[in-house]
């Protein structure tokens, strides 16, 4: 009889792991189709965000942008001795990117027009 009081407990245990397992995929299912429906608006909203940066990094002086490059490259060099996750390293690297971007696109005589 203990056996048979057991294996029921056992059983009740798996049922109801597998009614928490069941409702916890639920959510994260509908979670996931939220998020999916909000993934246009974050895009577009970063896009234009993305944008305002270019246009602020663009108008900076040749002094200011390359503080601004050495400072992050700094930043970025500091993360990667200090251990930190290699993602954090590689945002770190984005903004020292766009302005020794910035930076080298003026002094490279890529462009033509004249600067204001």
């Amino acid at each position: 009889m203990a056996t048979t009081t057991t294996t029921t407990t056992a059983a009740g245990e798996q049922t109801d792991l597998a009614t928490t397992a069941k409702g916890i995929a639920s959510d994260v299912a509908d979670r996931a189709a939220a998020a999916a429906s909000r993934l246009p608006d974050a895009a577009n909203a970063t896009g234009v965000q993305l944008g305002r940066a270019n246009a602020i990094i663009r108008q900076e002086s040749d002094e200011v942008l390359a503080v601004g490059t050495s400072l992050t490259l700094g930043l970025a060099l500091g993360l990667l001795l200090g251990g930190a996750s290699r993602l954090l390293v590689i945002l770190a690297l984005l903004p020292a990117t766009a302005m020794g971007y910035t930076l080298f696109d003026r002094h490279s005589g890529a462009r033509t027009g004249k600067r204001v």
